[in-house]
């Protein structure tokens, strides 16, 4: 698991593709928790995952940090 990422994720980073419409991000009110839940986020659905599962799908898709047309480019 990256360090970089698992840190740019608590810190509230969104990552994504604007041209897949695919973003992974940890909402704000998960900041601090021991287990922390992040989200994918599809054009059409949004998943729960884990931070550790988070961290693998940013680095799999090849995911930069963005600005989410909705949140911005913080997710807190």
């Amino acid at each position: 698991m990256s360090a970089i990422v698992t840190a740019q994720l608590k810190a509230g980073l969104i990552f994504g593709d604007h041209n897949t419409r695919e973003y992974v991000y940890m909402p704000g009110g998960e900041v601090g928790l021991e287990n922390p839940i992040c989200v994918l986020e599809t054009e059409k659905n949004r998943h729960d995952v884990e931070l550790a599962a988070a961290v693998e799908l940013v680095q799999k898709l090849s995911l930069k940090p963005i600005k989410h047309p909705r949140l911005g480019s913080k997710s807190c």
